[in-house]
């Protein structure tokens, strides 16, 4: 507890070094520490269920709907819900399975908690009525293109399908609530704008998130990793209304490095703090997401992590914005470095829509606007 307070101190006086002059950015410091300090989340896999299989899909290839049963009572999942919020627990990611199969069991969470998200593949729309309004829809998109109904539309049975991604660009059409997370492959390199470009179109926002093969046994390992890395960041600048990831974060998830040094699983902080697999990592001293937890559907298994399991190669885009996020104190070595983490967390904010850093997508400018701008500026 004293080298605990030590450190703290440190920070603070390192803070008082790095801010002196610069109003501005200690106001955006400050800002972001009151709203994160408001938020604390854990995640929960509402269903084992799903009206789809997609290829590479962590939940099902790893057995994840095998490991625990499902609560069906929607009073045992009010109850569980009231007592995750008597701990504290202010923010719920709602995962699966498929989340809006359930919309009663994403309403009980809505009506439990203070922040909701949940990710969803498009498929079914979760309502825009109350009390869904105040949700975060994350939209999943895998390679873009035709890739997408190659590595999504398989119904259960095995049966493909065609239009998924038209489908959910249907269902969430300039839908504030959706931000689509865009699963980048290699192998869709091609596609990476023009899908981009559809969300746009469509009145939504994208996060850039990886494809990773599980079935495969060499997740991410990509031989043109240099070629990916700069087409993402070269679409992000050409897009930055609608693509939210922050460069360095885009880099991160790409080559598992940043100033923080290498991710994995000494580092990653998405991990369940109570599961006894974790208590050496906890214990450790790297920063954890505190109270954070994933929940199986039977409300009483908890998973070692936000994802998989299986830290190797796992890059997941929302772990590697958390670990960004709790290491405030690893930026601070320059002045130049944390006005880096204060853009990376303000652009972390920026995709929920219950969250005051939320800016709805711009619409395309037309010709006529264009030049009607250009006559008030003259």
């Amino acid at each position: 507890m004293q080298d605990r307070t030590v450190a703290r101190h440190a920070v603070a006086a390192r803070l008082e070094e790095l801010l002196a002059g610069d109003e501005i950015l200690a106001d955006r410091l400050d800002a972001l520490r009151r709203f994160g300090s408001r938020v604390r989340a854990s995640e929960y896999h509402v269903t084992n269920a799903c009206n789809i299989r997609c290829k590479g899909c962590w939940f099902y290839e790893y057995g994840h709907d095998r490991t625990a049963g499902e609560a069906k009572s929607l009073d045992d999942w009010k109850a569980f819900i009231e007592s995750q919020r008597r701990q504290k627990v202010s923010a719920a990611l709602l995962i699966g399975g498929e989340p809006a199969l359930f919309p009663d069991r994403v309403a009980a969470f809505v009506e439990g908690m203070r922040y909701v998200s949940i990710s969803t593949n498009g498929l079914r729309a979760l309502p825009r009525e109350a009390p869904f309004e105040n949700v975060t829809v994350f939209v999943s998109v895998f390679g873009g293109g035709p890739l997408d109904d190659e590595l999504r539309a398989i119904k259960p049975g095995g049966r493909t399908f065609t239009g998924l991604f038209d489908t959910a660009l249907a269902n969430y059409k300039d839908d504030p609530r959706a931000c689509f997370v865009f699963a980048v492959t290699e192998r869709g390199l091609g596609h990476v704008e023009s899908t981009v470009q559809r969300i746009r179109d469509n009145g939504n926002t994208v996060t850039f998130n990886f494809y990773s093969e599980y079935n495969t046994g060499h997740p991410l390992r990509m031989h043109n990793q240099r070629l990916l890395l700069a087409e993402m960041l070269r679409v992000r600048e050409a897009y930055p209304e609608v693509v939210l990831n922050h460069p360095a974060h885009i880099e991160a998830m790409v080559t598992g490095s940043s100033w923080l040094g290498s991710f994995g699983r000494d580092s990653c902080p998405s991990i369940s703090v109570d599961h006894p697999d974790n208590a050496a990592r906890v214990a450790g001293g790297a920063p954890v997401l505190p109270m954070f937890n994933t929940w199986k559907a039977d409300l009483q298994t908890l998973e070692r992590c936000c994802t998989s399991g299986h830290c190797e190669g796992c890059r997941d885009s929302q772990a590697v914005y958390s670990w960004f996020m709790v290491n405030l104190a690893g930026s601070l070595a320059s002045k130049e470095a944390l006005e880096t983490w204060v853009d990376v967390a303000e652009s972390y904010w920026r995709q929920f829509i219950w969250s005051p850093y939320r800016r709805k997508p711009q619409p395309p400018r037309t010709a006529d606007a264009q030049v009607l701008q250009s006559l008030e500026l003259n």
